[in-house]
């Protein structure tokens, strides 16, 4: 499957060491105000060699909107984009043509297709994410005529964490720093670390948290298509992505029931929510959105590759021993966190479309008048 959503749709082509990478969002309502920038600046945060703690790769990322757009507006036809690639070192690549690489796709590509990209991993490379982000700006740019806002934050880099509750953080300072970290606290401490295992040749994990404010009541579905499912699949969908939990997680675990129910204190002037004592639920409630801020963590692995010897074996089942060339990431997080709020505004503006769709106004005018003007968050 190439394609992600139901009501907004965003289909992605393109490898890592192609031509280019590139998609067509379907389900965009017309008339949105497409900024072009904003989409730029979003890829921006994704572009690998923005800092010593990523890639070396230099790509400019440019992103060239094909189609759906009119004088600067979305017309709801769909919106073809590409971004070329433009520093490619397929080279570095030759001696892994029949290897398989430790924990990468390479092996069940090769025995699922019977043929394989070898070249950075092709369609399983990291850098189809480009398409996510630019998909992802155009549901944020959706999201904000709602009063709908999506950040995420390198929240843990190995066994270095920042604040867990995100009221107590300072969410304007996740672009002050290299690691988007916004504890100015363990920052410093994050980056040593990467630029550690880096020297090492080696990778390191770790967890990126999000917060979705500005949500009304109702997203989601009661039993198939609840909307943490939703929002879980789209995370586990990106490169690296061992887990997600959201509101206490698994740290509820722990706790008696009596410690973790959300009670409603009273209904909201406009009728339309309550207001909470709590937020352990992480602003769901059977599968369905209740008004409240939805705080989520996205675990991710280390990176696969290594720029150190590994033993491994090849397509015949011969002992290799390989020592990856390249430029790779010693940590995804940096990167990765455009990628996980591209992920989770596409989620929530899909949930929202597909809510709204019994509204007596096509949910695209909708938007356009602002009728259906979100609950404040608590």
């Amino acid at each position: 499957m190439n394609t992600f959503g139901n009501l907004f749709r965003l289909t992605t082509f393109g490898e890592s060491h192609g031509p280019a990478i590139g998609g067509v969002v379907d389900g965009c309502p017309p008339g949105i105000d497409l900024d072009t920038a904003f989409i730029q600046a979003e890829l921006d945060r994704r572009r690998p060699g923005q800092s010593r703690l990523t890639t070396a790769r230099k790509e400019g990322d440019r992103v060239e909107i094909l189609s759906g757009v009119f004088e600067g507006k979305t017309t709801g036809t769909p919106i073809g984009f590409i971004v070329r690639n433009e520093n490619q070192h397929s080279g570095d690549y030759d001696d892994l043509r029949d290897i398989f690489r430790p924990s990468h796709a390479d092996y069940t590509y090769y025995f699922k297709y019977g043929i394989r990209d070898h070249r950075g991993g092709g369609r399983s490379s990291a850098r189809e994410t480009i398409s996510r982000v630019v998909g992802g700006a155009i549901a944020k740019l959706c999201l904000r005529q709602l009063g709908i806002d999506v950040k995420a934050w390198t929240q843990q880099v190995g066994d270095i964490a920042c604040e867990r509750d995100y009221t107590k953080l300072d969410l304007s300072l996740i672009e002050s720093n290299d690691v988007r970290c916004p504890d100015p606290a363990v920052t410093r401490q994050m980056e040593d670390l990467i630029l550690q295992v880096k020297g090492e040749g080696d990778t390191i994990g770790g967890i990126i948290a999000g917060v979705i404010t500005g949500c009304p009541v109702g997203l989601g579905e009661p039993v198939f298509g609840k909307l943490h499912a939703q929002l879980g699949a789209a995370m586990l969908s990106i490169n690296a992505v061992k887990g997600f939990d959201y509101g206490d997680g698994f740290d509820g675990v722990t706790q008696r029931g009596s410690e973790q129910n959300d009670r409603p204190l009273s209904m909201t002037s406009d009728k339309r929510g309550a207001s909470f004592s709590t937020n352990h639920s992480g602003g769901i409630q059977g599968g369905i959105s209740n008004g409240q801020p939805i705080p989520f963590r996205v675990a991710f692995k280390p990176v696969a590759t290594l720029l150190r010897p590994q033993q491994t074996i090849d397509i015949h089942g011969n002992p290799v021993t390989i020592n990856p060339r390249g430029r790779h990431d010693p940590c995804v997080l940096p990167r990765a966190v455009p990628i996980v709020e591209a992920m989770a505004a596409m989620t929530i503006l899909d949930a929202w479309l597909i809510q709204s769709k019994g509204e007596d106004s096509p949910p695209a005018l909708a938007i356009i008048r602002g009728r259906l003007s979100p609950q404040p968050s608590q």
